[in-house]
C-alpha cells in the first residue's frame, strides 16, 4: 500500500464571501463543492480545485462567521505549497498578487498570505506528473496553479514522529523533510522548528488537518496499521464523497487517510460541480434550514 500524495488541506475561515473571492477570483480555482461540515452541518465546508475536483487539488474551508484570525503554532500546518509550470508563471503570479494589493515575497518561489493570513507558496513543479488545473478568464491555463507541492508543518521535535512517517504511513525521508510517493501522484510533508513562545490557536487563516490520498479498497487496512502502531484513529468514517480515518501524528498534526472518489460528482452533474448547496442524503431533511443559516456565496461568478 501506497498513499498517493496530499488528497486535500482543510483550512478555516472567518469570512466565506472574501474567501470565495480571494480562491476563485484571485487564484483562479473552481469550485468543486459547496457543503457543509458533517460534524456540525450548520458550518460551511467549501472545496476548491481543478477543473474535475481532483485529489491533490484540492483546498477546503470550514467557514465560522466572524471567526477570528487563528495562529499557526507546534502541531499545525502552517504553510500551503503550490506547483507551477514555470518561472514565467512565477512572474505571473507576482504582477497578478501585486495588482490585487497582496504583498509577494520569495526569490525562487512566490510567498504570500491570503486575507487571513494563511500562508501560501508557490513553486516550479518538476517534470511528469500530470497537472490539476481550473479555467479562469484571466489566468493563462500555463500560468495556472497545478496542484499542491506540500505542506509545511511547526513541530517541537520533528524526530518524534519519524516512526509513524517512515515505518507506519511509508513516508521519506525525515527528520524535517518527508515525501510521501504513490502511483501517479506525490507530495511534500516538511516540520519547521515552532516559533519560540507562540501559543496555537486554531482560527481563522489557519489549517485544520491534511489528508493524504489512499486507495478505497485499502482504508480499512490502513487503518489498522495505524492503529498498531499506538496511535489512535478514528474508526471509517463514511463521508459520502470519500471515506476517512483521522488521527494526530507525534507532534500534534492533524492528518486524515480519505479514499480517491467516489468523487463529487456522485450527487452532481460533473460540468455543473460546485455551483449549488449539495448535502449527502442523511443531511438532506436540513435544507431548509440551512438556507437561514449559511451565508450567501457570490457563486458561481454572473
Amino acid at each position: 500500500m501506497r498513499l498517493n500524495g496530499i488528497h486535500h488541506i482543510t483550512a478555516i475561515t472567518g469570512d466565506a464571501v472574501a474567501n470565495v473571492e480571494f480562491y476563485t477570483g484571485l487564484l483562479g480555482l473552481r469550485m468543486v463543492k459547496q457543503t457543509v461540515n458533517q460534524d456540525d452541518p450548520t458550518v460551511y465546508h467549501l472545496f476548491y480545485g481543478d477543473e474535475d475536483g481532483s485529489p491533490g487539488m484540492d483546498l477546503t474551508f470550514f467557514e465560522y462567521p466572524g471567526a477570528p484570525r487563528g495562529e499557526a503554532g507546534a502541531g499545525m500546518v502552517h504553510r500551503v505549497i503550490w506547483r507551477v509550470a514555470s518561472p514565467a508563471a512565477l512572474e505571473f503570479w507576482r504582477a497578478r498578487l501585486a495588482a490585487a494589493g497582496v504583498e509577494a515575497g520569495g526569490d525562487e518561489s512566490v510567498l504570500f498570505v491570503d486575507n487571513e493570513g494563511l500562508a501560501h507558496e508557490l513553486v516550479v513543479a518538476g517534470e511528469g506528473e500530470q497537472p490539476l488545473v481550473a479555467r479562469h478568464p484571466e489566468i493563462p491555463p500555463e500560468y495556472a496553479l497545478q496542484g499542491f507541492q506540500g505542506v509545511r508543518a511547526y513541530a517541537a521535535r520533528a524526530e518524534a514522529s519519524r516512526a509513524l512517517l517512515a515505518d507506519t504511513l511509508g513516508f521519506t525521508g525525515g527528520p524535517d523533510e518527508w515525501e510521501v510517493r504513490g502511483e501517479s501522484r506525490h507530495s511534500q510533508f516538511s516540520f519547521d522548528p515552532a516559533p519560540e513562545g507562540s501559543r496555537p490557536r486554531p482560527g481563522g487563516g489557519t489549517v485544520h488537518h491534511v489528508a493524504f490520498a489512499a486507495e478505497p479498497g485499502h482504508i480499512g487496512d490502513w487503518r489498522e496499521r495505524v492503529s498498531a502502531s499506538r496511535v489512535h484513529p478514528t474508526q471509517v468514517i463514511d463521508r459520502y464523497y470519500f471515506r476517512s480515518v483521522y488521527f494526530r501524528e507525534p507532534n500534534g498534526v492533524l492528518f486524515e487517510l480519505a479514499t480517491i472518489g467516489p468523487g463529487f460528482a456522485v450527487d452532481e452533474d460533473a460540468a455543473h460541480i460546485g455551483e449549488r448547496l449539495s448535502l449527502p442524503p442523511d443531511f438532506e431533511a436540513l435544507r431548509e434550514r440551512l438556507k437561514d443559516v449559511l451565508t450567501p456565496l457570490p457563486y458561481p461568478p454572473p
